[in-house]
């Protein structure tokens, strides 16, 4: 008994869906005025090219029967469907869904999404989670995807977690990417080209010396006058004025804090390959970059260690480095940083882990369960220390090694 039939979609996936006209003016107010309005149609058949049959079915399924029936492969195309419609209740159904099966893998994709669709609320959503895992996020494959508008989008934030000679090299992916859709070779010079405004956006002071030099230096997207000009705002001061912001990202914004757990240093602690570790956990967010450790009591040496920040509880690696550090026998701490900043969430429990390599060190005593640490910038981030049951070589709130946090709020 169906009044109207559709035409959808485009061939070869073209189909021919009935429907009625009552329930589609209910519904809709697009259809409604497609039907009743002063320029109402009077065809038995309404073409729509730029629908997919399966996401007009959705909207019809949820005319009729209130029912949502949308997946991972549909969601996008049912959204447009339901803005084009007028259905704002389908539409946040498909917002709904986008949210929770937001990840870093699908960040960009959906950011692009959500822009292209005026959807707001979900574009911050997508920020929020690239912001919180860049990493992961610049690597998925929605990233050389994006368009350049959204690309700046990204690069203007100031809360990116990831080092800038890394985002540097993310962003020579996604220019040579762009070069190839455009039948563009992937010089040097065309990449700077679809880079265009963007590349001002990279903020190259952030970088150390040696990370210019072995990468942006040498990448030939910046003009030989520009690479002068950074290095001699590596070198020298007063520092020459540069067309590149210097504005930090991310926990590298405010200043640089250390929390210290112990209040009296003693000798001697040893190391026989088991891990030193200790139990924390912060009433605020903010991101460790590196952990204070103790050096040698036997004079100048060199540690081998592998640091880390483990979720207490599901074990996940947070954040993780093998290097070293140089000690000079004295009963000062030595600084052990990751390779990005790790983000550390309120009321979570994590534990540091640190597995050194070397002659027996000095060590902590009197150890405090909770320490308030308050900067007049930041203000107050409280830390607690926990026993890490297991091997720890030792390690508890009261001795042992760890004596520093080193972290951004």
């Amino acid at each position: 008994m169906s009044d109207i039939h559709f035409k959808v979609g485009k061939e070869p996936n073209e189909e021919v869906i009935p429907a009625h006209k009552f329930v589609l003016c209910v519904g809709s107010a697009v259809f409604d005025a497609l039907f009743n309005g002063g320029m109402a149609s009077s065809e038995n058949m309404i073409e729509i090219p730029d629908v997919e049959p399966s996401a007009f079915l959705a909207l019809l399924r949820f005319l009729y029967s209130d029912e949502v029936q949308i997946g991972p492969e549909t969601v996008m195309t049912t959204l447009y469907t339901a803005k084009k419609y007028a259905v704002p209740a389908l539409e946040r159904a498909c917002v709904e869904f986008l949210k929770r099966n937001l990840s870093s893998d699908n960040a960009f994709l959906l950011l692009t999404q959500a822009r292209l669709f005026d959807e707001p609320q979900l574009a911050a959503l997508c920020l929020e989670t690239i912001d919180k895992n860049t990493t992961e996020a610049l690597v998925a494959d929605g990233f050389t995807d994006i368009d350049i508008d959204t690309l700046c989008v990204v690069l203007e934030r100031d809360s990116l977690g990831i080092r800038e000679c890394k985002l540097f090299h993310a962003v020579c992916q996604w220019a040579k990417a762009e070069c190839m859709k455009k039948n563009l070779t992937p010089s040097p010079e065309n990449q700077r080209q679809v880079l265009d405004r963007s590349l001002r956006l990279i903020r190259f002071p952030l970088m150390t010396v040696e990370e210019f030099a072995m990468g942006a230096a040498q990448s030939g997207i910046l003009e030989d006058r520009e690479v002068v000009e950074l290095f001699l705002y590596f070198t020298v001061n007063p520092k020459p004025n540069i067309n590149f912001l210097d504005v930090p990202r991310c926990c590298l914004t405010g200043k640089e804090q250390v929390v210290s757990r112990f209040c009296q240093i003693e000798s001697r602690w040893g190391y026989s390959g088991t891990s030193d570790r200790i139990r924390f956990m912060v009433n605020r967010r903010i991101f460790v970059v590196g952990f204070g450790l103790y050096g040698s009591i036997h004079g100048p040496t060199e540690y081998a260690v592998n640091i880390q920040i483990i979720h207490n509880d599901t074990g996940k690696v947070m954040g993780s480095n093998d290097t070293s550090f140089p000690c000079d026998g004295t009963t000062s701490t030595f600084r052990v940083m990751f390779k990005e900043p790790v983000e550390i969430l309120p009321n979570t429990s994590y534990i540091a882990c640190t597995t050194l390599k070397g002659p027996d060190s000095y060590y902590g005593s009197k150890g405090l369960r909770k320490v308030t640490h308050e900067s007049v910038s930041s203000g107050k981030v409280t830390f607690q220390f926990t026993y890490a049951a297991g091997n720890n070589n030792g390690t508890s709130v009261e001795d042992g090694q760890i004596p520093e946090i080193i972290f951004y709020t």
